[in-house]
């Protein structure tokens, strides 16, 4: 089994964990999250980050550790591939939510394919989605739905 660490720009980080929560309420705490913020130095980011994947790879059970990184060539991923030995150790970035899920799904796996899982679920998350109105709705000409009750364009 692999801990996952997840080292983003700040909120992000802290928001994946909360997805990871939402979807998963019983993996929430097997993911390790560091939100970077500008004030930190790399110093004290790698200070912390040490210490949150050595918490990850410390549970009985665990022998490796999938660090997700938002930017490649970013402070987060930057501190990531000082940490990351590439065998007991890998990072993963680009990270977003189907590529988190896909890895929670796959903890159990060795690290290798748990990298492969990864690259899957983020790129098969990726795609253009048609427009869809409720099947109620019928367009008019210049755009508008017949239930429409006036012209004025709406924020939401």
């Amino acid at each position: 089994m692999a801990g996952l660490f997840i080292i983003a720009h700040a909120p992000f980080a802290s928001a994946l964990k909360a997805a990871a929560g939402h979807a998963f309420p019983e993996a929430a705490s097997r993911v390790e999250a560091l939100d970077v913020t500008p004030q930190l130095t790399p110093e004290e980011i790698e200070a912390q980050a040490r210490i949150l994947l050595e918490k990850a790879l410390s549970v009985p059970g665990r022998r490796e550790a999938l660090i997700l990184t938002d930017v490649f060539g970013a402070t987060p991923n930057n501190v990531a591939q000082r940490l990351a030995d590439g065998v007991r150790v890998k990072i993963v970035t680009g990270a977003n939510v189907p590529m988190l899920w896909r890895t929670i799904n796959y903890a159990d796996e060795p690290l290798d394919l748990l990298v492969s899982r990864a690259l899957a679920g983020a790129t098969q998350g990726v795609m253009q989605v048609a427009p869809a109105r409720p099947q109620t709705q019928t367009q008019r000409p210049g755009g508008r739905a017949d239930d429409d009750l006036n012209a004025h364009q709406h924020q939401q």
